[in-house]
This record gives C-alpha cells, structure tokens and sequence, in this order.
C-alpha cells in the first residue's frame, strides 16, 4: 500500500466502495479529513462496457491460417475419507488411490502391521480384484523427523509390509511397484504435529477398470 495514503484508504477498500469515492473526487467533491493531494493519490474510478458485442467484428476474429489450441478436458476426482482423517480414497476417471495414515497401520517408527491395519488393506484388497486391476503402487511416505536416510530405510518398509499383506488378500497376478520416498511430496506442513501426521501414510494406487 502507498505510505502517502490516508488512513481511511485501507478502510474504503476493504468495505469495497473505493470506486464510488473515486467517482466523487473525479467531480470535484472532497472528503473529510483528506488533502488535495491525498485525493490525488487515489486511483480513478474504472469505467464499466455498456452496448453490444458485434460477433462479426474483425479484431475479434483469428487471423488467416491461424488455428485455436486443441481443447483440453480436465480430469475430475472424487475425495472420500473418514472423520477422523485416517483413511481417503481419490477416485479419478483413469485411477483409484487410497492413503493410510501411518498411524492405524503401525505404531510408533514401527514397520509392523497392527491387527486393524490388515482389515483396512484387505477392504483395498477387494477393491483391487473388483476393479480387476493388474498393477497396484504402494508408497509410503514419513515426515521431516530424523534424518533422510532414516526415513527412507522405515517408509520403504512399511510398503512392504503392505505389499505382503495385499500379496496375502489377493494372491498372484498382479504386479507391484513399491516404494519408499522419506520425507519427500508432503502433503502437509511438516512444522506442525497435525500436518506431520498427515505426511506420515503410505499410498495404494491402481487403475480403475472399464
């Protein structure tokens, strides 16, 4: 904001009546408590298109041999996750992704599977083999704690043990990819304990059948 700006300038604009003072000041009126040269300092007012749009205008038209981008269609997701932000899903039209926080699948810098951990993965398990998926990624991901390396080593872990547990649900067949990327593609502020626990999951991802 301008320093030459009278106080009452951050008031107008945040009521959203700044165009209607401009419109004063550009006839001549004054305001209380300002200077000639403070309403100088105020931008004018904008003008506003009043008539008709002529289609057939020249300068709206592309120019010979020039040819509009090819049209782009965004894909759309549907977000579902429980209260308590413990589980998501992401459904896309091409892919389906879970994300469990790391908490209701291991305790504390544990790569070991709780008991509620295995009828989580196996609800995935049975999405998996519905969609007839033959390509699943499982990724696990820690927070900022600790060092790199430390949390490279423990969320490539805990992919595994989801890998295995899903081997055991489904079976052969299917190929998977896992990973373990540490504190890396957060999805939350690391300097807080709420954003740390959300960057704390691990990710079952596969494409969703026809």
């Amino acid at each position: 904001m301008n320093a030459s700006r009278p106080p009452f300038w951050t008031e107008v604009r945040r009521n959203g009546t700044v165009f209607a003072l401009s419109a004063l000041l550009a006839s001549g009126a004054t305001v209380a408590g300002t200077s000639p040269a403070a309403a100088d300092d105020i931008a004018p007012a904008l003008s506003v298109f009043e008539g008709e749009v002529d289609i057939n205008d020249p300068d709206l038209k592309l120019p010979d041999g020039a040819t509009l981008a090819e049209p782009k269609v965004l894909e759309i997701k549907q977000v579902v996750g429980d209260e308590a932000g413990e589980e998501k899903r992401e459904d896309s039209e091409s892919n389906t992704k879970f994300t469990l926080q790391a908490e209701v699948l291991f305790g504390r810098d544990s790569a070991k599977l709780s008991p509620e951990a295995n009828g989580r993965i196996k609800g995935i398990a049975e999405e998996i083999e519905e969609q007839g998926a033959t390509e699943v990624n499982v990724f696990g991901y820690t927070d900022n704690l600790g060092s790199y390396e430390h949390g490279k080593v423990l969320s490539k872990k805990r992919a595994e043990a989801v890998h295995k547990q899903l081997l055991k649900d489904l079976g052969s067949g299917i190929t998977f990819n896992i990973r373990g990327y540490s504190e890396d593609n957060p999805v939350a502020d690391n300097s807080t304990e709420e954003g740390r626990k959300k960057n704390r999951r691990v990710e079952i991802a596969f494409p969703r059948g026809d």
